[in-house]
């Protein structure tokens, strides 16, 4: 899919098309279609067109506007939000209007960035089918039958529904790769670091990273060279080291591509054929393939499940009735009343991974567990940090399959953990890694594929996907019908 930003800020500076026309456009797209696909959770009309007509003016004016200025977008509502409403898609925070922005949120605000609304979302990013959210799922413009994926299910729905430019979710172990496989996106998990999680309603701290969800590697560059930034604010912030937008053209001829054979465990027929489709496309392209074996990846999902719900234990004890979201009208006493009001505006899902995350914690468990997983955690860096000395990126596939059907989880949520297998070992690391589009199953869902690349190498990921975008854009890319189609 060819890049839409660079083509949008053409009509626009060329007065081709007004601002407000083109919002107002994906206003009236987003009333006629969110019913369907379901999203958005807050639509933000006046917000958008305020600032549609704020660039109007400006290119009236005369005055030059960013790549980003006056381009329609979306926020993940676990995305603080200053004065509009952020629920993270939970009972327990409705109502809850953030008094401040997140970072990103304010980056793109100062470039005039237009916010259609928040999008869906598994409840505190807690899932991989976004039908957790409090609001009910998003569904796959691609088949409505299926899912969007999850936990930034909204976003990539919105995207591939042509009701948003592109949005920005959350990734804490696939979160923005897998929705974005499911939709026939593509998707970027940054290093932990290079974008700032302050105003980033936390799930699991050491995991969570804030990345663009777009139609195609160049958009994706746009958005990641402006959000990769440092912050102060938040301790863990690096900023980027390149700009990705020009490194989107280097050959890669040369680049040694790293196949762990472990992340092929399990995968379906119909995504191992598009893979290796891939493999023989980048090897087209000079690439040389290395085979070779990640043996710590074995652990990495009890790893990633012990270490997230502890950390989310402790990050969703804030939630109390006390201080702000949603509380009980019946309790006895205070201790009554923190009980009650957890139960009542906790889903299970969310409930089920606090009391996992507590248990991990828990005296008598804490060595049996959390230690061990931590200890773990440093294996599987290190195995990363080696493998790395003998391949320049990995090519591993997104999801083993392609987006099951709505309801699917209900059916063992246990199960749907394992659809996180190729993803987690990525935010264990800290590691960058994109999913982009490879192909198509028998029912037209798209299949997507990973890259993942050394810390700080988003630039060298975002450009061995954009040559094989462009070398393989006409088999992979198909959008969907519904939307504004510019």
């Amino acid at each position: 899919m060819p890049g839409k930003i660079k083509y949008i800020n053409k009509l626009l500076t060329d007065k081709e098309i007004s601002c407000i026309e083109l919002t107002q456009k994906y206003i009236d797209s987003i009333k006629k279609e969110n019913g369907i696909i379901n999203a958005y959770v807050n639509i933000t009309e006046e917000t958008a067109l305020k600032t549609a007509e704020t660039v109007d003016e400006k290119i009236q004016r005369g005055e030059k506007i960013s790549l980003l200025e006056g381009i329609p977008m979306s926020l993940k509502d676990n995305i603080s939000t200053k004065d509009v409403e952020t629920t993270c898609c939970s009972k327990i925070l409705k109502g809850y209007v953030p008094v401040y922005d997140a970072t990103v949120w304010e980056i793109l605000k100062n470039q005039n960035a237009v916010l259609l609304g928040k999008t869906n979302m598994d409840e505190f990013a807690m899932g991989s089918s976004c039908e957790t959210s409090c609001f009910g799922g998003s569904l796959n413009p691609h088949n409505t039958a299926h899912v969007a994926g999850g936990s930034s299910g909204g976003a990539a729905s919105a995207v591939s529904g042509n009701i948003a430019v592109y949005g920005l979710g959350s990734d804490t172990g696939g979160s923005v790769r897998q929705p974005a496989s499911f939709c026939g996106l593509v998707g970027l998990k940054p290093t932990y670091g290079a974008v700032s999680r302050y105003g980033l309603i936390a799930y699991a701290s050491s995991f969570d990273q804030i990345g663009p969800i777009a139609g195609s590697v160049e958009d994706t560059a746009i958005i990641y060279d402006a959000i990769s930034k440092y912050d102060k604010r938040d301790a863990t912030s690096a900023g980027s080291r390149v700009k990705a937008v020009d490194t989107l053209n280097n050959s890669i001829k040369g680049m040694k591509i790293g196949i762990a054979e472990e992340y092929f465990d399990g995968v379906r027929e119909d995504v191992m054929i598009s893979i290796k489709k891939a493999i023989e496309a980048y090897e087209s392209l000079g690439a040389e393939i290395v085979q070779f074996k990640l043996p710590s990846l074995k652990y990495a999902l009890p790893v990633y499940y012990i270490l997230a719900c502890a950390e989310a234990s402790s990050n969703l004890g804030r939630y109390d009735g006390i201080r702000y979201g949603y509380r009980t009208d019946n309790y006895k006493d205070v201790n009554d009343m923190i009980s009650r009001t957890r139960s009542e505006g906790f889903g299970k899902e969310v409930q089920r991974r606090i009391l996992l995350g507590t248990y991990v914690l828990s005296a008598g468990y804490y060595d049996a567990y959390y230690k061990k997983a931590q200890k773990l955690r440093g294996s599987i860096v290190k195995s990363f940090k080696d493998a790395f000395t003998e391949c320049d990126v990995m090519l591993t596939p997104t999801v083993p399959m392609t987006a099951f059907e709505t309801n699917y989880t209900s059916k063992d949520p246990i199960e749907t953990y394992l659809t996180d297998i190729c993803t987690v070992s990525v935010n264990i690391a800290g590691l960058p890694a994109l999913s982009i589009p490879c192909g198509f199953d028998n029912k037209g869902l798209p299949i997507g594929m990973q890259i993942i690349g050394k810390s700080f190498d988003d630039a060298k990921i975002l450009n061995a996907a954009y040559q094989y975008e462009q070398y393989a854009k006409d088999e992979i890319y198909k959008e969907s019908e519904s939307g504004v189609r510019i």
